[in-house]
């Protein structure tokens, strides 16, 4: 018998979750963790209100304006010495691709049937136009995690704080 995977959020812990919507990770840099994914990605102030107006992935058009700007972010943050900024806005590269991605496979971007018990819906039902926008923002997401400026300070960001 399989165990059916439920989605995380419905035994979601925000005690536990190691960001925190009142902090200032600008002001309070040692805080920030890189974490797994795209942790984070939602609730890191000032970042998040600096990035999430640029964030479109509903046509290709848009996709790829938005991935552009996200990334001349993560290169200004970067020149800036801003490492938490700039790995804010990779994560916003790589929230471009796993949104696109989630409604290219399922109708209206639904992955679970929260009235069957949250049984996983039929993939291949959704909006093709949305693996266009995937495939943009996985590209420079891809070349956000390749530059060597970013990956070293990644690396040592990790090994210092987490």
């Amino acid at each position: 018998m399989t165990r059916q995977r439920q989605p995380s959020y419905l035994n979601f812990d925000k005690h536990s979750y190691p960001w925190k919507p009142d902090i200032d990770y600008r002001k309070e840099t040692e805080k920030y963790r890189v974490g797994k994914g795209e942790q984070g990605v939602l609730i890191c102030e000032p970042y998040k209100s600096e990035l999430a107006p640029h964030w479109r992935f509903r046509t290709p058009e848009l996709a790829s304006q938005s991935s552009a700007v996200l990334y001349q972010m993560f290169e200004e943050y970067l020149k800036a010495g801003d490492f938490v900024g700039a790995d804010m806005a990779r994560k916003f590269l790589q929230m471009g691709y796993t949104r696109a991605r989630r409604y290219a496979n399922y109708k209206g971007g639904i992955k679970y049937d929260k009235n069957n018990g949250y049984a996983l819906n039929e993939r291949g039902t959704g909006d093709p136009a949305k693996a266009e926008s995937a495939a943009i923002f996985y590209e420079k997401w891809k070349q956000a995690e390749a530059q060597p400026e970013y990956a070293g300070r990644k690396k040592a960001w990790r090994e210092q704080y987490g």
